[in-house]
């Protein structure tokens, strides 16, 4: 007999064909809203739960049995409550090592988009206007990698090996990861920053780097650069830069992540959307389909562990 899981519509319909084609699972697909997540858990006596990137903070937790699976279909954990979800007896697992390549060409991509203004010229060009812009080449310029995990090592190869960028780290020990990517690393974030064309994000969510990237920071940045956020929107304050791009203090940004997704400004008289130099896009860094299959069999390794009792291979978080 298959076991019931319930699953949020977005993360089903990521690698729908591939869950259908379980026998031993039945994937029950569910609004995102944690209410409406638990009611279906409680009408379909679902032992596990799937999970996006919005924040879960008690129903959720008290539908599913104990040993259940709270299963965060990606990386990022955050909004994942470990406390409550202990408490209820409950597993909490992420799926590691899948997506870097995905997030890493995006920003690498990120970075060609902002460096060439393509998304301006081609709204331009819908609009009627023919006006060619000028932009800047990779080769040679200076990346910032604001985090040197997986998905920062991984932008670091593709920028350095690829686009003969010259690759900076930062991270909180001053711990070089990988000398043939990066020609330095520093914890100094003013010091990293100095020379900077482009600054990559890649940083969890967390109480250390809530707005990691803030006014202060954005000041010691120069005026031609670019800022890069695949990470999590909670990194960067969305006020303060929205007045940096806007008083010329830097160049523009490329934005996949926000503080509200969909996205909506934290104050409506700063209004990225009302910025020509800067890129939103909605949360697309991991969204290809490889990607996603690789999370999706992550997701079901863990589940299949679960029902097995075999928590030394669960991904727990």
């Amino acid at each position: 007999m298959s076991v019931k899981v319930a699953i949020t519509e977005l993360e089903y319909g990521k690698a729908a064909e591939y869950l259908r084609s379980l026998p031993d699972f039945e994937f029950i697909v569910s609004p995102p809203g944690e209410e409406e997540l638990a009611a279906i858990i409680r009408e379909h006596g679902a032992r596990h739960a799937v999970v996006g990137v919005r924040k879960y903070v008690g129903a959720l937790y008290r539908a599913l049995p104990p040993g259940g699976v709270v299963a965060r279909f990606g990386v990022g954990y955050d909004g994942i409550d470990r406390k409550v979800a202990a408490e209820c007896g409950l597993f909490c697992t992420n799926t590691p090592g899948v997506l870097e390549r995905s997030v890493a060409e995006f920003s690498v991509g990120s970075m060609i988009t902002a460096a060439r203004h393509l998304s301006l010229c081609a709204a331009e060009v819908r609009a009627g206007t023919w006006h060619n812009r000028v932009g800047v080449e990779l080769a040679g310029k200076r990346l910032l990698v604001v985090g040197c995990g997986r998905i920062g090592r991984q932008t670091a190869r593709i920028a350095a090996l690829g686009f003969d960028m010259c690759v900076t780290g930062f991270n909180r020990t001053g711990e070089n990861p990988d000398p043939s990517l990066f020609e330095t690393v520093t914890s100094d974030f003013s010091e990293a920053v100095a020379d900077a064309d482009f600054v990559s994000l890649h940083i969890p969510s967390s109480s250390d780097n809530f707005h990691f990237i803030n006014a202060a920071r954005l000041r010691l940045m120069k005026r031609s650069a670019i800022l890069i956020n695949t990470a999590r929107g909670s990194v960067v304050d969305e006020n303060a830069l929205y007045d940096a791009i806007a008083s010329g203090t830097i160049a523009g940004a490329a934005l996949d992540v926000f503080a509200h997704e969909p996205y909506r400004p934290v104050d409506s008289a700063r209004d990225l959307r009302r910025l020509d130099r800067v890129i939103l896009t909605p949360h697309l860094g991991s969204s290809t389909a490889e990607a996603c299959l690789r999370v999706a069999r992550r997701v079901v390794f863990n589940l299949r562990a679960a029902e097995r009792g075999d928590r030394a291979q669960l991904d727990l978080i």
